[in-house]
């Protein structure tokens, strides 16, 4: 798995890359599958104090690639919502792609033999 993390307007700190792994640990635990994460973190010079840091991550799945973005005031809160909403919907995705081995219902005109 690959796993790029930049900053925009934003220098990323050790501390900050660690927080990140550690909650996008929680994804590749739940889902084996994922190929490639690209996070992207930004402050944005808004008037609104509330929505100024943003985090955004796209996750290449197999057959798919899932974006996410959550906005708050603080970054690391930011994070956290970014990381619960991505295990959601990868946790969603691996439920719709599992083989879940449906017998097909056979034909009524067919002989069984």
């Amino acid at each position: 798995m690959n796993l790029t993390i930049s900053g925009n307007h934003l220098d990323v700190s050790p501390a900050l890359r660690e927080y990140v792994l550690t909650k996008l640990d929680k994804v590749t635990r739940h889902f084996d599958q994922v190929v490639d994460i690209s996070v992207r973190l930004s402050v944005d010079n808004l008037k609104e104090k509330e929505r100024r840091q943003r985090a955004g991550a796209t996750v290449h799945v197999k057959g798919k690639d899932i974006f996410i973005e959550e906005t708050h005031e603080d970054l690391y809160a930011a994070i956290d919502q970014l990381a619960d909403r991505l295990d959601r919907q990868v946790m969603r995705y691996k439920t719709r792609v599992q083989d879940h081995h449906h017998v097909t219902p056979r034909r009524m005109g067919e002989p069984v033999a």
